[in-house]
């Protein structure tokens, strides 16, 4: 079982390796370094050869703790209670642990709470909508710590962050920010804005 917890262990840092570009947002939000949240989007390309990894190290450790174990016929006596760190239920913390590591761009999103500008307007028409092409998105996951900034500027009315398009649509009131508010905005998480577009 020792082994297999080693291997539980190995499987673990190479989970975190997998979701370090998607955690690293969360944690600079917590840090007040929002900066940092890009920093490793470059680990991106490699994200299915860690979570590939993952799963077959803890296959193995899962095999070797599941194994039978040889019977002999001596009379040795029993083997002495193993510690925790070597039992079947710390490996199964570890899976546990992995597991929610792997899925962290799913639920992302709940890190960061809304921060739902409410903008009192005489006439919608007032309102500007601009298209900001960002790059350094590599999944989901990062779409939130945008968003998160983006709203934090006054005079937002609407924002949609899209990993898939590697964009953001937002709608905001003119006379109480700008264009280049916006971006600096974006700028701050470490993500970078390669064109801003206004949209009709």
């Amino acid at each position: 079982m020792k082994s297999g917890n080693k291997l539980g262990g190995l499987g673990l840092l190479t989970a975190i390796s997998a979701s370090l570009c998607c955690i690293t947002p969360v944690l600079a939000l917590l840090a007040g370094t929002s900066g940092l949240a890009s920093t490793f989007s470059w680990l991106d390309p490699l994200q299915p050869y860690f979570i590939g990894l993952t799963i077959l190290i803890l296959g193995l450790a899962w095999y070797k703790a599941l194994r039978p174990v040889r019977q002999t016929d001596c009379l040795c006596e029993t083997e002495d209670k193993k510690p925790f760190l070597q039992t079947g239920k710390f490996l199964g913390i570890l899976t546990l642990f992995t597991a929610l590591l792997l899925t962290f761009p799913l639920y992302a999103h709940i890190f960061y709470h809304q921060n739902n500008q409410q903008i009192l307007l005489d006439d919608q028409a007032k309102l500007q909508k601009a298209e900001f092409k960002i790059s350094g998105m590599t999944c989901t996951g990062c779409e939130a710590p945008i968003d998160h900034e983006i709203n934090k500027v006054p005079g937002i009315f609407r924002t949609t962050v899209s990993y898939e398009y590697g964009n953001a649509m937002v709608e905001f009131d003119p006379a109480k920010t700008s264009v280049e508010e916006i971006e600096s905005a974006i700028t701050k998480t470490g993500y970078t804005v390669t064109g801003t577009k206004k949209a009709e």
